[in-house]
């Protein structure tokens, strides 16, 4: 459904100093330098994936979304989506994609989401029946009621993105790219933007592929991942193989019957909190086994939690080094 070859963005822009002399200088003589944006990226994405892409701020993620829809045009490389060349911006490709930025807005402000269906509708040829029932059966899915009769302005973040996401499907587009689509929204909102797009995805079978900086979006929704830094794609596999390369240590909680002295658990790991009869420590994985055996053995433990780092931690280990090997995170 998605296919990106040595996808490339340049920008050129102004090289000027500043102050008053930098500008009388760029004015008589200019000087542009080339900043990249996307360097060389290559991927594929099949039919029904649901693909998490992540990276830090100006790593390249929305440049590249821009790119795969047609907004803007790449500097070198090839992309295909849905069969089409997205620069093209031909009406068979716009009626298979969608594109949801959640800092921006389609919806008209002052007027009710159902009005900005209607437009959506016609925009996509849709018959006044068709549109009818299409926007009632996503609106089932989103929980949305009277909010479709309210002016936009007056509803919540979290009601407002809904409706944001009911406009964008009204044609049923083949592909989504979501880039943000929880920005702002508190948690409560945000897990039921996630149930709702695991669940069209699981009924219409479209292909997603979303940006976040909502780990929890990323976790719940993507097998797979693409981790971008300064433009490069360092990383294109499982969300769960991260975790198993790139954690060479567990997390052992221990509540135990009597407090500790943070001491107390010299050699037998890390302590990473202690509060109370609450301890946390980082255990080496090659040493896991003897060291929770050594922990039962000397202190009175009500419960023992082992897990994974969280896989924040570990991404943003990723980031800071732009590469994936087989080092802690």
């Amino acid at each position: 459904m998605i296919e990106a070859e040595l996808l490339s963005k340049t920008y050129r822009v102004a090289d000027k100093q500043p102050g008053m002399a930098g500008t009388l200088r760029h004015f008589v003589r200019r000087r542009h330098r080339d900043v990249p944006a996307v360097s060389g990226v290559s991927f594929a994405i099949a039919p029904g994936e649901m693909v998490g892409f992540l990276g830090p701020n100006g790593a390249g993620k929305t440049t590249t979304l821009k790119m795969l829809t047609g907004l803007i045009h790449p500097t070198a490389g090839t992309v295909r989506v849905v069969g089409h060349d997205p620069k093209r911006r031909q009406a068979a490709f716009l009626h298979q994609i969608t594109l949801v930025m959640g800092q921006k807005q389609q919806l008209i402000w002052d007027l009710p989401p159902l009005d900005s269906f209607r437009v959506n509708a016609a925009v996509y040829g849709l018959t006044p029946p068709e549109a009818r029932r299409r926007i009632s059966e996503l609106a089932d899915m989103l929980e949305l009621g009277e909010e479709l009769t309210r002016p936009v302005r007056k509803l919540s973040l979290g009601q407002r993105m809904k409706a944001e996401l009911l406009a964008a499907l009204l044609h049923r587009p083949a592909v989504l790219f979501l880039d943000e689509p929880t920005l702002g929204l508190d948690v409560n909102a945000q897990a039921r933007v996630r149930d709702f797009l695991a669940d069209y995805n699981r009924r219409t079978g479209a292909t997603v592929l979303l940006t976040s900086h909502y780990m929890g979006d990323i976790t719940a929704l993507c097998e797979r991942v693409l981790l971008i830094h300064q433009g490069r794609l360092f990383y294109d596999g499982r969300l769960e193989g991260l975790s198993e390369r790139l954690a060479p240590y567990r997390l052992v909680r221990l509540e135990l019957t009597v407090p500790q002295p943070a001491a107390a658990f010299t050699g037998h790991g890390e302590v990473e909190s202690l509060q109370g009869n609450q301890v946390c420590l980082r255990v080496p994985a090659a040493q896991l086994t003897g060291s929770v055996a050594q922990l039962l053995e000397r202190f009175a433990v009500v419960d023992l939690e082992v897990s994974d780092p969280p896989i924040e931690q570990i991404i943003g280990g990723l980031f800071e080094r732009g590469r994936v090997d087989d080092s802690p995170a």
